[in-house]
């Protein structure tokens, strides 16, 4: 089948851009300029333009024309990120994206929600159980590189510093305010899917709506075996994110 030819113009500016014949902020060249180039239609390369920006391999901006948009680097999610490092100021995201405390900030809001039935099943609880849900965007200085929602149990933070959003970004994160609940968590679980941004995924986390993320759900699980957090989903870009998982054998 032979292919379109905007998706062939989309290849070969893809390519002079891997190629760095146009790096990290340079801007394209204008559309009747890349008309001539390739011999198409202004319709056609706008077509080519769009697929790229989907991808968010450039962007587009009234009367600045279009330019290649910055690429993050590349962020490992350690397997053991969840450890105490104690007497360091940070979190398991801040470890995973090796920033300091002054790099990180984070939007939050806070709301009382009951479970519904997915959640309730995560959390092993009735449907309708009071839970606190935390909204969360994280950014690595002024990059939105994390989206998330938090839940805990109402009947475990109510009233508690825990569930007042002034005291967030907590060091330690979420592990350590349930240390200060007197709650000590002796397990964590994580499972992993990969899929295409939502609109709002999109638009939070500024990616093409061609970018797929990477969504997972995580549970802290006290050492009484009762689920006291529930994070449902964590989004993250998942063309620059990368899971490590270490295995260790016995030998048998």
């Amino acid at each position: 089948m032979t292919q379109p030819e905007y998706q062939r113009i989309a290849a070969d500016l893809r390519r002079r851009i891997s190629s760095g014949e146009f790096g990290p902020g340079d801007k394209l060249p204008i559309l009747p300029a890349l008309c001539d180039e390739y011999g198409v239609s202004e319709a056609t390369i706008r077509n080519a333009l769009g697929l790229l920006r989907n991808e968010g391999v450039v962007e587009s901006r009234a009367r600045a024309g279009t330019r290649v948009r910055p690429r993050p680097p590349v962020h490992r999610m350690a397997a053991d990120r969840y450890r105490t490092q104690n007497g360091a100021k940070s979190t398991p995201f801040t470890r995973d994206q090796g920033i300091g405390w002054s790099e990180y900030r984070l939007e939050k809001r806070f709301e009382q929600v009951r479970a519904d039935p997915e959640v309730a099943v995560l959390f092993e609880c009735e449907p309708g159980e009071r839970l606190l849900a935390r909204h969360f965007v994280f950014y690595d200085s002024d990059m939105p590189t994390q989206m998330s929602t938090s839940y805990l149990r109402w009947s475990d933070v109510a009233g508690t510093p825990v569930a007042d959003p002034i005291n967030e970004p907590w060091p330690g994160g979420t592990r350590a305010q349930l240390s200060s609940l007197g709650i000590t968590v002796s397990r964590i679980t994580e499972s992993f899917m990969c899929g295409m941004p939502t609109t709002d995924e999109a638009t939070t986390l500024r990616i093409g709506t061609g970018v797929p993320v990477l969504r997972y759900t995580r549970r802290h699980i006290a050492d009484t075996g009762r689920v006291v957090e529930v994070a449902h989903p964590i989004v993250r870009r998942g063309d620059t994110t990368v899971v490590d998982f270490v295995i260790d054998l016995d030998g048998s």
